[in-house]
């Protein structure tokens, strides 16, 4: 990790993240195997987290823990948080990344379509977030737990075409509050990563233009492009000992368009 900050609490820390396997996701991965952390995450994407942990294993000498499934089977999320930390030790930090921003007009939203959204946007930070905790509570060791759950600066904009994301990302900046408080007695932190327009593979191949990147630099004050490393290093401090009284907070990270 060239030029960047070493936490030591993060050494041989058991961390767990959704949506691991490319974009934010992955970025986070190898953030955290790099500070010596251990590892485990979740995704749809086999084919990108086994090479994902190949390189890992290859360049820090560390195997992230991985599983394919749908956050949205809940018994499946919450089997893995669980089955995770059995084999790499007490779990210190969960990250719920994982989400699904594609756009959907309000005239052809279903209920069924709506519930959906829910599902991954919303319902699986929940419950992933309520076995995290039984975990980390019976430990009580001095660091605690950290809990980072994902909104987004579309909550706080509330662009069209997204009704039901900026809902669910929207409710995660309540659940994240309310969450530090039924939480805090156990030593648990939680708060959450607000992200602006992050440059992902997944936006370049669908949304990121250079039109709509030149409408994106006229809004932000710091011109430059923000990437899912930037993010990563703000979830490596809120799960670092160093963040230890920050609880209940969103944070944007957008480059100042917010």
């Amino acid at each position: 990790m060239t030029d960047q900050t070493k936490y030591p609490s993060l050494k041989n820390q058991t961390v767990f993240v959704t949506g691991g396997a490319t974009g934010i996701g992955a970025a986070m991965v190898r953030a955290f195997s790099e500070q010596g952390a251990k590892v485990a995450f979740v995704d749809l994407d086999d084919e990108a987290a086994k090479t994902l942990v190949t390189d890992l294993e290859q360049s820090t000498g560390l195997c992230p823990w991985f599983r394919q499934l749908d956050i949205t089977n809940v018994v499946a999320l919450q089997s893995a948080i669980l089955d995770a930390a059995a084999a790499l030790g007490p779990l210190q930090t969960l990250v719920n990344n994982a989400a699904n921003d594609m756009r959907h007009a309000a005239a052809d939203v279903t209920p069924q379509s709506w519930r959906n959204i829910m599902a991954i946007n919303l319902d699986a930070t929940f419950f992933a977030a309520q076995t995290a905790a039984e975990l980390m509570a019976k430990p009580m060791t001095e660091h605690g737990g950290s809990i980072i759950n994902f909104s987004s600066i579309n909550a706080l904009l509330g662009p069209s075409n997204m009704p039901g994301y900026v809902a669910a990302k929207a409710a995660i900046i309540g659940l994240t509050k309310s969450l530090a408080k039924d939480f805090g007695y156990s030593n648990i932190r939680v708060n959450a990563i607000l992200p602006g327009w992050v440059v992902t593979q997944k936006q370049l191949d669908t949304w990121l233009t250079p039109e709509a990147e030149a409408a994106w630099m006229e809004q932000v004050a710091l011109q430059k492009r923000l990437l899912p490393t930037d993010v990563a290093n703000l979830a490596l401090f809120l799960a670092a000992d160093d963040s230890a009284m920050i609880t209940g907070q969103s944070l944007s990270i957008d480059g100042g368009r917010t």
